[in-house]
């Protein structure tokens, strides 16, 4: 793995989960010692949640803050953290953070000849997480996600029912219809996905928003990150739409 593009800050710790307690907390032994950290993942993080498996966390950048850990990768596989496994991401603002990372490295060939990018940009009545600005080109709206999901190498979202996802689609769906580019990133942070999918076995309705976002015009790429307690990259391929066309960018092609 080359340098990550998203380094964690210094003062990480690996700690063993307990259990998730409500949205918010997670209970963790740390040298053996009981703590609560802090997950900013609304989502059911299926699959991934194992009592006793390593989980990677940062230490809060706001002292005041009542909950000193923030939960950022999770261990798949053996419970040692070692050997057969890997890690997977459940922070959901890497994929934002990512996103701008990303542009500025040149990981993003969908973003060729973009000059400026801008975060959290209004649109109608939604507020999209990214918008690309360049000489001769319209203009790349974008919204993030990050994917934790993963079944029979297809990475999969949502994990939950998302009525704010299935909104943001039908933005980028009147944006295309506009005349400017809109895209889905999905940051796909586990390893082990040889394409990308919607999750129609938990929300359906999003599923068929995807596909038909994409029918009309609205782009998909879905990234893999590359994961270790160092800090966070990404490739630069992306992950084929499983039952959609792939997407066609200026100057970029699907793998």
């Amino acid at each position: 793995m080359s340098r990550p593009l998203l380094p964690f800050p210094p003062g990480c710790v690996v700690a063993r989960l307990v259990r998730r307690e409500k949205r918010f907390f997670v209970h963790v032994l740390i040298d053996g010692k009981p703590d609560v950290a802090h997950t900013n993942n609304t989502g059911s993080m299926l699959g991934l949640l194992r009592p006793g498996a390593p989980v990677l966390l940062s230490p809060a950048q706001n002292p005041d803050r009542k909950l000193r850990w923030t939960l950022e990768l999770v261990w798949c596989g053996g419970a040692s953290g070692e050997g057969r496994g890997f890690w997977a991401g459940v922070n959901t603002s890497t994929p934002n953070r990512m996103l701008e990372a990303a542009f500025r490295a040149g990981r993003l060939p969908w973003t060729a000849g973009y000059t400026a990018f801008s975060r959290e940009k209004k649109r109608g009545e939604s507020r999209l997480d990214g918008l690309f600005e360049g000489p001769g080109l319209p203009r790349l709206w974008v919204e993030c996600k990050n994917v934790t999901m993963s079944e029979d190498d297809v990475a999969l979202f949502p994990d939950a029912v998302s009525d704010r996802g299935l909104k943001h689609l039908g933005t980028l769906k009147d944006i295309v219809s506009s005349g400017e580019r809109a895209a889905m990133f999905y940051c796909v942070q586990r390893p082990d996905a040889r394409c990308f999918g919607p999750a129609d076995m938990i929300d359906p309705a999003y599923a068929a928003g995807l596909y038909d976002a994409v029918a009309h015009g609205v782009e998909v790429y879905a990234h893999l990150a590359d994961l270790s307690v160092e800090g966070i990259g990404l490739r630069s391929e992306w992950l084929r739409l499983v039952g959609g066309e792939p997407p066609a960018a200026r100057g970029a092609t699907a793998p």
